[in-house]
């Protein structure tokens, strides 16, 4: 379906189209009838030289190529002709007929008619005659004659003069369709950027803001933002009421293997299930929080403060096991996600790195075009290239001599992959192992609240 942009681009190119060829045919239409009275009129003024001419000179006709002073009288086939013919059927022309003879209507014409007739050569004419009796009792048949083709190149004059106005007046008119395309469809386009920054904003749009055909709109779509809101904003309260409601039993659980393992009790498969149950609920809560949290929600997060509050966590963990935690942070990386989500996404990879890591892990956080990027890097045994989809599959563990349940790159891609991130992993040029690259686009601005 095109849309109201072309739409009215096309109606507008169609109606100026309508308009300019209508208007055309119309003005040539009075050109032509113009013209053609305007040749008629000089024709009979014309004719009635000749009459005038004749008046004295009915006693000698010859005289009248000297009084008809038009020199196109004395060209031959010139395309203008006068011819007087007597009772006695005597006829006398001007020099351009040479030795033809302009054919006459029938019958005695008591006023000038017009009419076509050929001439030399079948040139068409346009004639006027008249029979006319002089006071010396002579009668005359008079008439006068022209070549059409002079009235045919006239209205192409006049067409050829028109066609650039009419062009420009075309021109003009498509303009003024444009612009009143601009001027008509600018609300809407408003709307629509208003709408796609709406949680730069934490507010409702303003119907005032837009003219009233479109203000119904404004007030359905803050009701359906605020509706959709509430919905967010309910399921993850739900999601963090049912996290809440399982730790309890989950803790007892684990209290009762602890216990039965200082019994001397055999839990390993006990407790790698529950593990296994607790990073499953803790997946399951997570895409639960992410599900269109980016498209939902109006959550804004500096990914440097997440670094900064990560890396204090985590190198605590690193220099315990005599391992070291570099950082390379730009400041002010907003990122449309919220600020649980990617501290959980960074902090599940932070983990893996120093896990595996020998001695060094490396976290740089910068902005590139149109993105955030963050890479994690170690100098580990890496990830061999062909096993990293299985390393991203939920529940894959490449090895299992540390603990855990090898969901934590799973969740990570779930939720990157919810805000239209994504999670690259690779191997590190600088120190040998693992890269974990996280890519985040960037189309928002912070608000100055949140740069406060």
């Amino acid at each position: 379906m095109l849309s109201l942009r072309q739409r009215a681009l096309f109606g507008g190119v169609a109606s100026g189209a309508l308009s300019v060829g209508v208007g055309t045919l119309a003005v040539f239409s009075y050109i032509d009838s113009r013209v053609s009275s305007q040749f008629d009129a000089a024709l009979l003024d014309r004719h009635t030289q000749l009459v005038v001419g004749l008046s004295v000179t009915t006693q000698n006709p010859d005289a009248l190529r000297d009084i008809m002073f038009d020199p196109a009288y004395s060209t031959p086939y010139s395309g203008r002709y006068w011819q007087i013919s007597n009772a006695g059927g005597e006829v006398f022309t001007s020099a351009s007929l040479f030795d033809e003879t302009i054919a006459e209507p029938s019958g005695s014409r008591e006023n000038a008619t017009l009419w076509n007739t050929s001439g030399p050569e079948g040139e068409v004419l346009r004639s006027a005659y008249q029979t006319i009796s002089y006071e010396d009792g002579t009668i005359w048949g008079i008439s006068v004659a022209e070549s059409q083709s002079q009235l045919l190149n006239e209205r192409r004059a006049a067409q050829r003069s028109l066609l650039p106005v009419f062009g420009l007046v075309g021109l003009i008119g498509v303009a003024g369709s444009l612009l009143l395309m601009t001027f008509i469809l600018g609300p809407l386009q408003k709307l629509r950027t208003d709408v796609s920054h709406r949680w730069d904003f934490d507010d409702d749009l303003d119907p005032a803001d837009y003219p009233e055909e479109v203000a119904p709109l404004v007030e359905d779509l803050n009701q359906l933002l605020r509706r959709n809101r509430d919905i967010v904003s309910g399921s993850r309260r739900h999601a963090a009421d049912l996290a809440h409601a399982l730790k309890t039993p989950a803790a007892i659980l684990r209290n009762e293997l602890q216990g039965m393992t200082e019994s001397d009790i055999s839990t390993g498969i006990a407790q790698e299930a529950l593990d296994r149950i607790d990073a499953q609920l803790g997946r399951s809560l997570a895409r639960l929080r992410a599900m269109n949290t980016a498209e939902l929600t109006h959550s804004r997060t500096d990914v440097s403060n997440s670094v900064n509050r990560l890396i204090r966590l985590f190198s605590t963990m690193a220099e315990r096991d005599g391992k070291t935690l570099e950082i390379n942070n730009d400041p002010e990386l907003w990122v449309r996600m919220d600020t649980q989500d990617i501290e959980e996404v960074l902090g599940n990879l932070l983990d893996n790195a120093v896990k595996w890591c020998r001695s060094t892990v490396r976290l740089t956080a910068q902005r590139r075009a149109g993105s955030i990027e963050v890479c994690i890097e170690d100098d580990g045994p890496g990830i061999p290239e062909d096993a990293r989809p299985e390393a991203l599959r939920s529940g894959g563990r490449l090895d299992t001599s540390f603990k855990g349940s090898g969901l934590g790159l799973a969740i990570a891609v779930d939720l990157l992959n919810a805000y239209g991130a994504r999670l690259e992993l690779g191997k590190s040029d600088s120190l040998g192992g693992l890269n974990s690259r996280v890519v985040i686009p960037t189309n928002i601005k912070p608000t100055p609240a949140q740069m406060s």
